[in-house]
Order: C-alpha cells, then sequence, then structure tokens
C-alpha cells in the first residue's frame, strides 16, 4: 500500500507510524483518514511488532482535521430529506471514530511522542493511546469548541479518564491551550523531553523494554486496563480470573526465569497473527 499521509517502519518488533504531511502540519485530510485506520490494523494483524511508536514531522505534531475533509459534498452532503442526512453524517462520526478505536483495540501497547502542536482531532488520537509523552514545547487543545461544534471523536469520552474530571471539563468548555508542564501536572502525559530528538530517543527505549517482555503477557495488561476502565472492580476481577483460565500458560514465564538466571533477554515466541475468516479453509 502506497501511503500519503504517513510513513511506517518496523525494527526490532517495535512499528514506528510516523505522520508525514509536514506542510500541511499534519492535518488530517482525506489521506490521512483511509490510511491510518488500515496501518493500525495491518500491524496488528501481522503481530511482528510488539509495541507501536506514532510521532510526526515538521514543526507541529498535528494540527487536527483538515477542514477541507467536510466540503466535500460527497462526505457531508447538505441537501435532501433531513433525516436521510443526519443518518449519513452519525455514520460519518461512528466512522471517523472507529480511525482511533483501533488503537484501543491493537493488542500492543501504542506510545505516542508529541512536539508542538497537538489540536483538535490530534488530541483525540492520542487520548486513544497506551501512553503520552512531550516536548518542552508541546502545547494541547480541546479546539473544536472555540470552532463552535462539540469535540466527537473519542476527547470527551477518553481524556476525563486520563486527567481528573474538573480539569477536563475546563479543557473542554474554553478550549484554551494548555502546555506540556500542565499536561505533566494533571498526568495527561507520562514525561518532557527537552527536544524531539530527546523524546524519540526516550519513547524508543522504552518501547525497546516493552517489546523485550512477553507479548501474551503485554496484551493481556493492556486488555485488562482497557476493561477495567469501563466496568466495576468486581466485574473486572472476574475478566482477570476468565482470562487467566485461558490463557496463562507456564511457557513464557520459564523464559522469563531463565533469562533472569542468565542474565540474558528471553526470546518469545510472537502472538499469531491475525487471519481473515475462513481464509485457510
Amino acid at each position: 500500500m502506497e501511503l500519503k499521509s504517513l510513513k511506517v517502519d518496523i525494527k526490532d518488533h517495535i512499528a514506528h507510524v510516523i505522520l508525514n504531511r509536514p506542510e500541511a502540519l499534519n492535518s488530517m485530510n482525506i489521506d490521512f483518514w483511509r490510511e491510518f485506520h488500515g496501518v493500525i490494523e495491518e500491524i496488528d494483524a501481522q503481530a511482528d511488532a510488539r509495541v507501536i511508536v506514532l510521532s510526526s514531522t515538521g514543526k507541529h505534531f498535528c494540527a487536527g482535521m483538515d477542514l477541507a475533509v467536510f466540503s466535500n459534498p460527497k462526505a457531508l452532503p447538505n441537501k435532501g430529506d433531513p433525516a436521510r442526512m443526519a443518518e449519513n453524517l452519525r455514520r460519518l462520526v461512528l466512522d471517523l471514530q472507529e480511525v482511533f478505536n483501533v488503537l484501543e483495540r491493537a493488542r500492543m501497547p501504542v506510545l505516542s511522542a508529541i512536539h508542538g502542536g497537538c489540536i483538535g482531532g490530534a488530541v483525540d488520537m492520542i487520548c486513544a493511546t497506551d501512553s503520552r509523552y512531550c516536548t518542552e514545547d508541546a502545547f494541547f487543545t480541546i479546539k473544536e469548541t472555540q470552532l463552535g461544534m462539540t469535540a466527537d471523536l473519542g476527547t470527551l469520552q477518553r481524556f476525563p479518564k486520563l486527567v481528573p474530571e474538573g480539569i477536563a471539563r475546563e479543557l473542554a468548555y474554553t478550549g484554551r491551550k494548555f502546555s506540556a508542564q500542565e499536561a505533566k501536572e494533571m498526568g495527561f502525559v507520562n514525561r518532557v523531553f527537552e527536544n524531539q530528538e530527546a523524546m524519540l530517543e526516550g519513547v524508543m527505549e522504552i518501547a525497546q523494554q516493552i517489546a523485550e517482555q512477553s507479548p501474551m503477557a503485554v496484551a493481556g495488561c493492556k486488555e485488562m486496563i482497557n476493561f477495567s476502565r469501563d466496568h466495576s472492580v468486581e466485574d473486572s476481577l472476574k475478566y482477570m480470573a476468565t482470562w487467566q483460565s485461558g490463557m496463562f500458560r507456564p511457557n513464557d514465564m520459564m523464559k522469563s526465569f531463565a533469562a533472569s538466571a542468565q542474565k540474558t533477554t528471553a526470546d518469545f515466541d510472537p502472538i499469531l497473527p491475525k487471519k481473515p475468516l475462513f481464509s485457510d479453509l
């Protein structure tokens, strides 16, 4: 697949997905919406990578939605029966949400590395990643409010689970910018780096540490943390017990013990690739 908005590099079990429209501040144009979902799904399906790092090029991480997307009458018809136009818009929003939902569904963790501006739809995107890191010059804004609309691709659902709710409400209601330091203080980002080079080096080190662990164990951690976020403690503990009864096997544990004793890195089997239904029949 020839990519117009992204670059992808997979090495040492780390998939590096790079937003690559620096001349347009990496705004999310039609090419992005067509490509991003498929790229993440393909990485997940192939299962060669054990962690995904999401970064970008140019001055800013991402300026959010390219408004030209909504000026296309094929994407958003503005004539005809109101009920049918409304139903069409609902499906469009659900389809756009799905582009970022895939980050949560991927079996491997996704780490986002943010520099410069992270605006509007870009905040929706990084809220769906497992961990966020940024440079000192990074800033964030839930810009949709200042554009006269409500953020609709995940920020309002995920952001209040990542930071105190009162802060999430303030930032959503006002649409004001908040800095890297403020993002760190509220717990939205894990770490702030001096510059982009230092950030990518640091995030890749974290990615490598993840990639060295049992991919089954890491996938289980992600599954449980996501489930627990949206369910009660009791339900989550029951799901954990069910998961262990089906997924836990001693092979990876024995490899971990042996590697620790020998002071080496364990060589774990990959999780199995995903295949289309009945593809082998």
